[in-house]
């Protein structure tokens, strides 16, 4: 489903790719844990297409079409999940208004019919009941006055309403109490796990990987993957700490 090969971005005067190359295929869960620093929320903006990290070589192909070839926006339209360190606060736009604008435009640039006001609300009403989140919270401004739990609940309801084929989600755990760690973990597991999906993980730490078990666990560092292997591959970076594996 993706395919990077030989990446290199730099962010301003700076490279923080260095030549990194990935493969996932539909339905496996990939996780990138590394040092602060290594390039891995570089890579999930790349991947976005935001502006300011340009791709100086190598390609990235997302269902065999050239993903850097297209804007952010029809990266989304194709089936890419950005989720956020950081959610952003939209004040002034509802939850509800949003998505369904957000949904209705990807729908439309894949040449499918608008859904309804009712059938959006009963699609959001459905993937807010999976991260146990109550229909009034989306009625608020995005973000705005939630806690950073509630903002990547709020997000991870984003991600079930759009429907993506691949998600990266850049630290979905950062800020997460044990409760709502374990609702996201589930709400990632009944969204995306699926046959003709995809989940890149970018994580500092095994405890999400504990409820999203990843079939591939890879190491990041100062730009490229250093290391690859199993889900034990992150029990042992827990244990050991990036420096030995990094260094070997």
């Amino acid at each position: 489903m993706l395919k990077i090969e030989n990446l290199h971005a730099t962010v301003g005067d700076t490279e923080i790719l260095r030549g990194l190359s990935l493969e996932i295929g539909a339905g496996e869960v990939h996780a990138i844990m590394g040092p602060n620093g290594a390039g891995k929320s570089t890579l999930a903006y790349v991947l976005g297409g935001r502006p300011g990290y340009e791709v100086t070589a190598g390609s990235v192909t997302f269902d065999g079409e050239d993903m850097l070839a297209l804007d952010p926006h029809e990266r989304a339209a194709a089936g890419l999940f950005l989720g956020f360190q950081y959610p952003v606060e939209i004040p002034g736009v509802s939850n509800v208004q949003f998505l369904r604008e957000a949904l209705n435009s990807q729908r439309a640039a894949r040449g499918e019919e608008p859904l309804t006001g009712g059938e959006f609300l009963k699609l959001a009403k459905e993937k807010a009941g999976l991260l146990r989140m109550d229909m009034e919270m989306l009625k608020r401004a995005v973000n705005v006055g939630f806690s950073g739990g509630e903002k990547k609940r709020a997000e991870m309801v984003h991600m079930g309403i759009l429907d993506p084929k691949l998600a990266v989600l850049d630290e979905t755990d950062s800020g997460l109490d044990i409760d709502a760690l374990k609702v996201v973990g589930e709400g990632i597991n009944a969204i995306m796990r699926a046959p003709g999906k995809a989940v890149l993980l970018i994580t500092h730490y095994q405890r999400l990987l504990d409820y999203v078990q990843p079939d591939k666990v890879h190491i990041l560092s100062k730009g490229r993957i250093v290391k690859s292997g199993g889900p034990e591959l992150a029990i042992e970076l827990e244990r050991e700490g990036y420096e030995a594996a990094v260094a070997a």
